[in-house]
């Protein structure tokens, strides 16, 4: 009787491991499928968009809350990129020629940017990667590979080597008396500087991507790892000034999409580099956002809004991290880490999914309650197109991890 009790149990310690493989098996598959059927809805709403537009010639940039149609915009507004980056990653997911040539299409409107009459500001990065980037990874077209390559010229010519980084908007020179701005959206940028150095650019161009996210990571976060929007320069002396804001709520604020910006943008010079000092920095600024976030892990448009928890959301932040957690994940070299970090990124992901922030029959965009620029006093509680833009590419990575789950066994 002992004998066949000690075989029982040992029996169903194998038939318990055994159920434990299958379930994490159907874990990943289960997460595929729910991913899957949320790229399913975003490929709805692109269609929506589509036969909603007024014409091919413009952009879909924003929804306020109680409207229901797009503002539309050019090719020359910030957020132009983000439409065809969209509609990259729908061709992406389908492999369809028609999603493919529609991508082009709205891609090849971007070409202005990079006439030599154009005067850009830092973000010709937004404007060019997510158009032209995503067009040259998924056809390898030398011509596209030019037009990124003139687009971080432009970049690169507003970098003041005194000062060490890319001036952010040149109009605040005369504007608002700031004789150096660095804002933190400009670490997104930085992804054209690399790219350009590694393709036939100008190797020096690595030098000044480096160069910002020393100055940045140095100047532009508090003791707590709380972040400015703004970083102030001397452009003759190159000494630092002050920190301050333009979007978020004070210059003392955590402002928290300028915050999801620094995330990403820190996650790509630690992958660029594999400086180590970079990832460690990146787990720091993420530990700060993640310790004030609400229970539903979409932040407050500004953690430090006297309104909490009555104050507009911004969904586009939680996109934008979301993303960038699945990234830093398979580049972390703490696997604990890179779990815990897969794990909130789905948790921020699957609250964007819920009804609660879903578009759905609102409206033809992803997501509601995103927060552009609350001082200025537009886009509140809108749906933004970087918010969707994020989203999917979020949404796209989480599946394509999970697909891959053999190559990263420490998925949870």
């Amino acid at each position: 009787m002992k004998i066949y009790r000690a075989v029982k149990s040992f029996s169903m310690v194998i038939l318990a491991v055994a159920m434990a493989a299958g379930a994490t098996g159907a874990s990943a598959g289960n997460r595929v499928r729910w991913a899957e059927k949320q790229l399913a809805y975003c490929d709805r709403q692109i269609e929506r968009t589509l036969s909603e537009l007024p014409n091919d010639s413009v952009l879909p940039r924003s929804i306020d809350i109680d409207k229901t149609s797009w503002k539309t915009t050019d090719h020359f507004d910030w957020t132009s990129g983000f439409w065809p980056g969209i509609l990259w990653y729908r061709y992406e997911n389908s492999g369809c020629l028609a999603h493919e040539l529609q991508a082009l299409m709205y891609t090849e409107r971007q070409s202005p940017l990079v006439c030599p009459a154009h005067k850009p500001d830092h973000d010709i990065g937004f404007q060019m990667l997510c158009s032209y980037g995503h067009a040259y990874r998924n056809t390898g077209r030398r011509e596209y590979l030019e037009k990124m390559l003139d687009g971080a010229d432009k970049l690169a010519a507003l970098y003041n080597p005194k000062v060490g980084t890319i001036l952010s908007w040149p109009h605040a020179v005369k504007d608002d008396g700031w004789p150096h701005n660095s804002i933190m959206d400009n670490m997104m940028n930085l992804e054209l500087l690399f790219f350009a150095a590694n393709n036939g650019g100008p190797a020096e161009y690595r030098d000044m991507a480096v160069s910002h996210a020393r100055r940045t990571m140095n100047h532009q976060f508090r003791p707590d790892y709380t972040s400015y929007h703004v970083a102030l320069y001397d452009s003759i002396s190159g000494d630092f000034i002050r920190g301050c804001t333009n979007q978020g709520l004070s210059d003392d604020s955590f402002w928290s999409r300028g915050h999801a910006w620094g995330i990403y943008g820190f996650t790509i010079v630690y992958r660029e580099t594999g400086d180590k000092q970079y990832l460690r920095f990146v787990e720091k600024i993420i530990d700060a956002y993640v310790s004030r976030l609400p229970k539903d892990y979409v932040p407050f448009w500004d953690f430090d809004d006297p309104d909490i928890p009555r104050a507009t959301r911004d969904a586009s932040a939680a996109a934008i991290v979301s993303s960038a957690l699945l990234e830093l994940s398979v580049l972390e070299d703490d696997k604990a880490k890179a779990k815990e970090y897969v794990t909130l990124s789905e948790k921020m992901l699957r609250s964007l999914s819920s009804k609660n922030y879903q578009s759905r029959k609102q409206n033809s965009a992803f997501l509601l309650h995103s927060t552009g620029n609350l001082p200025a006093d537009y886009e509140i509680d809108a749906s933004i197109n970087y918010a969707d833009y994020y989203y999917i590419e979020a949404l796209t990575r989480f599946r394509n991890l999970y697909k891959n789950k053999d190559k990263y066994p420490w998925l949870p």
